[in-house]
């Protein structure tokens, strides 16, 4: 080698091409320096000069001797030169670029070859290399799983889609060594990932960004033409562009150039397939993307689009907890509006034996049953509105508060149904409705008088004295009209039944007959009658309570775990003679 190449592989790198341009796109240029530890290197190259009798020198990579001294190894502050013909300089070559050179003196060795020992060094060189290069990719390697690790700890907490991204592109741009870049993702309520193709970039979000002017971000025309790189980003392609201001892709070149923008890498970002944005990464430098590169961005948008996923479903979880609070204070409410006590604990009912059962089949239900004090009468309403949940909770609650405001002024049943009906006609839609059966009860006289709007014909059993009950002494309470809140002109008719001291009033909602077992099979009208008779055979005087609980006890041996089709209400009232006492 001539004293010429000596000096210029001394001397850094020029800008043009190859290897040393990649090294110097990484942003600082990499020397052996960064390699160091306790400067082994250094004492084998002065070992190797004792044996061969000709200096052998390691160089940075800007050229300057690195030596070893009393505190450790240093580096010269100026290049080494070479003045004499026959020195030889020995590049330590990466993929990214020279990081240093062994520089072998002039002269013969002592005893051996000029070639053998510019051999060793050579082979020295390449081992050096090879070392040097595995510890740069186990630094990338350590980097990347840190990065990783450090977004990954975010995934517990992450309660902010915002924050999950702004941390992951950061992280980005630091483990790739990049300059500024953003996040945007697809609309969290698109059912469809849209084609993206057109001339502006409004059907995705912006969620993060730095080192970006707000005139590049508030732009919405796409960076590439017929929006290519995020037609491929979103495809699960990564899309390189190492010099954006040529790349034929690109819509403005005048644009790029303009923010200062040199290099690119764009990264897809899915969740079990289904993509939601793309990361995208910019240079202000010359820059080259190796595959260790790729393979980090591709992580961190993998664990980014986790993120956000985790973050998302703890906001719907969040938004689900409060509905559920808000659904726990709903239904408090309306198991307020039911009766708290039943009126046979008062003196005007004390002849009165009267249980209720109402079990809602969600937290809220649509069926009702009251108990309503008309001057020395008693009055009983059983309802359902229509269908299950808030909707039903809501109508229900209208329907009870209309009932027991007309109930209070108006004598004639058939008149309060129908001013129900016609308020519930006028408030609600055509699909909302409601049955509803309600009756007054004399006290005194046992008289029963009643008006059924499409409700389930309540039934009463006549106990005879010295006998059990048969089917013969059941009968139902029909008499009424169609439901309410459908037709505002119906008009209702009312009925009398007078009833006997011991006889059983049970009424109930179609949730009770509805109810149906694994076979698909209902628990019907005729189940219903069955169990009332058997009640009352083996126990005649048994109180409404233990007729209710028999009841709910017989659909829950007939459904078993079956789930509950719909709300089940039971009223049971058994009026006395006079005030009775249980056996």
């Amino acid at each position: 080698m001539t004293v010429s190449d000596v000096n210029s592989a001394v001397k850094p790198p020029a800008s043009g091409g190859g290897a040393e341009d990649a090294a110097l796109a990484k942003g600082a240029q990499l020397s052996i320096t960064d390699f160091l530890s306790d400067g082994s290197l250094v004492r084998l190259c002065a070992e190797l000069s004792k044996l061969a009798g000709v200096r052998v020198d390691l160089l940075d990579a800007r050229g300057r001797t690195v030596h070893m001294s009393a505190t450790g190894w240093g580096v010269d502050e100026t290049p080494a030169t070479a003045d004499a013909q026959g020195a030889a300089c020995v590049p330590l070559m990466l993929e990214s670029g020279r990081i240093g050179s062994f520089l072998v003196a002039p002269g013969r060795p002592a005893g051996n070859s000029r070639e053998t020992l510019e051999q060793v060094v050579r082979l020295l060189s390449s081992t050096t290399a090879e070392l040097c290069e595995r510890e740069l990719d186990l630094r990338h390697r350590v980097k990347e799983a840190s990065a990783l690790y450090r977004l990954s700890t975010m995934l517990p907490r992450a309660t902010s889609v915002d924050r999950v991204l702004q941390v992951a592109l950061e992280l980005a741009l630091d483990v790739l060594g990049l300059d500024c870049g953003g996040i945007v993702l697809v609309p969290e309520d698109t059912e469809e990932i849209a084609e993206l193709r057109g001339a502006s970039e409004e059907d995705l979000v912006l969620k993060a960004s730095k080192g970006l002017s707000d005139e590049w971000l508030s732009d919405p025309r796409p960076l590439s033409k017929d929006r290519v790189f995020d037609r491929i980003a979103i495809g699960g392609e990564l899309v390189v562009s190492e010099e954006l201001a040529t790349d034929p892709r690109v819509n403005e070149p005048d644009r790029v150039v303009k923010e200062g923008l040199v290099a690119a890498i764009h990264a897809g970002m899915a969740f079990q397939g289904r993509p939601i944005g793309v990361m995208r990464l910019y240079a202000r430098g010359r820059r080259l993307f190796d595959e260790s590169d790729k393979r980090v961005l591709r992580s961190i948008a993998s664990q980014a689009a986790t993120a956000v996923q985790q973050a998302r479903l703890l906001k719907v979880q969040d938004e689900d907890q409060r509905l559920q609070r808000q659904l726990q204070l709903a239904a408090d409410v309306q198991r307020r509006m039911l009766p708290r006590f039943v009126p046979a604990q008062t003196k005007d009912f004390k002849n009165f034996d009267i249980a209720a059962k109402y079990i809602p089949s969600f937290e809220l239900g649509g069926d009702f049953y009251d108990f309503i004090g008309l001057t020395g009468h008693l009055g009983i309403v059983v309802g359902d509105v229509v269908g299950k949940g808030i909707a039903a909770a809501l109508l229900m609650s209208a329907v009870r508060a209309s009932l027991r405001a007309h109930a209070q002024g108006v004598y004639d049943l058939d008149e309060v149904i129908s001013r129900v009906n016609v308020a519930l006609c006028r408030d609600t839609l055509d699909n909302e409705f409601a049955t509803l059966w309600y009756g007054v009860l004399d006290p005194i006289k046992l008289r029963l008088t009643y008006c059924s709007a499409g409700h389930e014909p309540p039934l009463i059993v006549r106990v005879p004295e010295h006998r059990a009950p048969g089917p013969a002494e059941i009968d139902e309470l029909a008499v009424g009209g169609m439901v309410v809140g459908i037709d505002r002109s119906q008009r209702y008719q009312r009925a009398v039944y007078d009833m006997h001291s011991g006889d059983v009033l049970v009424a109930y909602t179609d949730g009770v007959i509805d109810t149906v077992n694994f076979d698909r099979q209902k628990f019907g009208k005729k189940r219903l009658r069955t169990c009332i008779l058997e009640i009352l055979k083996a126990k005649p005087k048994a109180t409404a309570s233990e007729i209710a609980e028999h009841i709910h006890w017989s659909l829950r041996q007939f459904a078993g775990l079956a789930p509950r089709p719909d709300d089940e209400t039971i009223v049971v009232v058994r009026p006395w003679a006079q005030p009775h006492t249980p056996a």
